[in-house]
């Protein structure tokens, strides 16, 4: 009952004119920036973040705007994915392999509903859990002492390690060099600067605006310039616009499992709607694919990945609240927004704002609402929005992003360091390297050093301290775990293929 009054004012806070316009706004500037080509949701939400504090709108205000366009950025990815067979994100890929099927059968209308519906169940279901479990694990994380903190962020870097398939090596590099820039700028113990080379402008710190702007924005931008996409072979003619009952019964059972699968991955710190899409095909196409029909355009193709990365999308709010600890790159950078108001996500957070946290949980199901609601009917004009040429495409997300760092502090100093930060990131994602562990170190460097040192300044330099608690060992262990596990299924399944391949060309007797 405690958790419905809290969840009642929270709707209070989130029916506010202000709010609901501003979830309204932020859900359709989502859904616009997701199905681009090349953007996604850590490039809206990072475009919008600088742009939402310079206008000076409440923190309440600002998490809502930034969670709707978060959301909405799912939800869109879906219409390039299907019409031009172009994810718009990486939690979209999956859904191109039955969708654009769909859409060359002339069934493009048919995936683009079912997807909204699948998005819209998946998200719903994945808010129910915030509801039911973020107070839980507030209660719990409360217990959380230093070096139970500094476990769990190394836990939350095994995950994005572990879990990003053949790249774990690239990831922990990426992952190293965000806790390098991290460091640079005045050590709060010491009161001595670090890194700094002499340079004034870095006394505080890389800002983090620059480093999400230059190594997303701008590195998108030259890899747009350099790969030329093209708009062509859009799916004009979509048929049927709307799903029907059969089709929503047909789906429905891989529409709730792979919305409840992709909310535990979500939870998982660092694991994203790419990891939760991927799972929950391959989950259904093992489960169901009976005539092999997925990757054929088999709707329940479409269903299952789109239900499964909303509802993924939507769970990794979880460990931002309640652990401080960001479950996605796209959260990472909601976190640096929080930190712009001097807000710390965690535990505490529930108890010192609940009209801030609970109003954000009740904006997700409005959100969630204008999302369906202006998806199904506006198929036609988002398709008219992808023939948007590369020309003008690109001239406007660079003015949007300088306009959005220049307005932070005003100097021409961070306008040169987006611009290197860009070519840097330009250079690493040409080599395979991700993003998302960058930015991910970057947020949790400061708050991992403050713990360790915190902890290791209980015991005196004692490090058993790190391991002596139960939280932290089984923390530690689960951390192991992501790192080892995941090469050893992967080794599990190369073994299991050259034996399937030399059985095969063994000569029949």
């Amino acid at each position: 009952m405690e958790t419905l009054n809290f969840l009642l004012s929270g709707f209070g806070v989130a029916f506010t004119p202000v709010n609901l316009i501003t979830a309204a706004l932020g859900a359709f500037i989502g859904t616009v920036v997701g199905l681009l080509p090349g953007l996604g949701p850590i490039n809206g939400v990072a475009i919008l973040m600088p742009l939402a504090f310079a206008m000076k709108l409440p923190p309440e205000t600002s998490l809502i705007l930034l969670a709707a366009v978060y959301i909405g950025c799912e939800y869109g990815g879906r219409i390039s994915s299907i019409l031009l067979n172009i994810p718009g994100d990486a939690g979209a890929i999956m859904t191109a392999l039955d969708g654009y099927p769909m859409a060359r059968k002339g069934l493009g209308g048919v995936a683009l509903s079912i997807s909204a519906w699948s998005s819209f169940v998946g998200s719903l279901i994945a808010t129910a859990g915030i509801v039911m479990l973020a107070p839980l694990l507030a209660q719990w994380a409360i217990s959380f002492g230093p070096a139970e903190y500094f476990a769990l962020m190394c836990f939350a870097f095994a995950c994005i390690t572990g879990l990003l398939g053949d790249a774990p090596v690239k990831a922990g590099i990426a992952a190293i060099l965000g806790l390098a820039l991290s460091c640079v700028g005045l050590d709060s113990n010491s009161g001595i600067y670090r890194f700094t080379g002499g340079d004034v402008h870095l006394s505080d710190g890389v800002q983090f605006v620059v480093v999400v702007i230059g190594v997303f924005s701008i590195s998108e931008i030259l890899l747009m310039l350099e790969a030329h996409h093209s708009t062509g072979g859009i799916v004009r003619e979509t048929g049927r616009k709307l799903f029907n009952w059969f089709e929503v019964k047909y789906t429905w059972v891989s529409t709730l499992r792979s919305s409840v699968v992709g909310f535990v991955v979500g939870i998982l710190p660092g694991a994203g709607a790419t990891v939760a899409s991927a799972m929950t095909y391959s989950m259904e196409k093992r489960l169901l694919d009976k005539e092999g029909t997925f990757g054929h355009g088999d709707i329940r193709g479409v269903a299952a990945p789109e239900a499964a990365n909303n509802s993924a999308a939507t769970g990794s709010f979880v460990p931002m609240l309640t652990l401080g600890v960001p479950g996605s790159g796209t959260t990472a950078v909601m976190m640096g927004a929080l930190a712009l108001y001097n807000i710390t996500p965690g535990p505490a957070l529930f108890s010192m704002q609940p009209d801030l946290v609970w109003g954000f949980i009740a904006s997700l199901f409005l959100a969630n609402i204008i999302l369906l609601v202006i998806n199904i009917p506006m198929v036609g004009l988002f398709t008219k929005l992808l023939s948007v040429p590369n020309w003008l495409l690109v001239p406007a997300i660079l003015t949007v992003s300088t306009v959005g760092v220049y307005a932070v502090h005003a100097t021409t100093f961070d306008l040169v360091l987006m611009a290197v930060l860009g070519v840097a990131g330009y250079l690493l994602r040409k080599q395979g390297v991700p993003m998302a562990p960058l930015i991910l170190g970057f947020v949790l460097g400061p708050l991992m050093e403050q713990n360790l040192r915190r902890a290791l300044s209980i015991t005196q330099g004692d490090t058993a301290i790190l391991v002596e608690s139960p939280i932290s060992l089984g923390l530690w262990i689960c951390a192991v775990l992501m790192l080892v596990v995941p090469p050893l299924l992967r080794l599990r399944q190369q073994r299991a293929r050259r034996r399937a391949a030399a059985v095969g060309q063994v000569p029949a007797a």
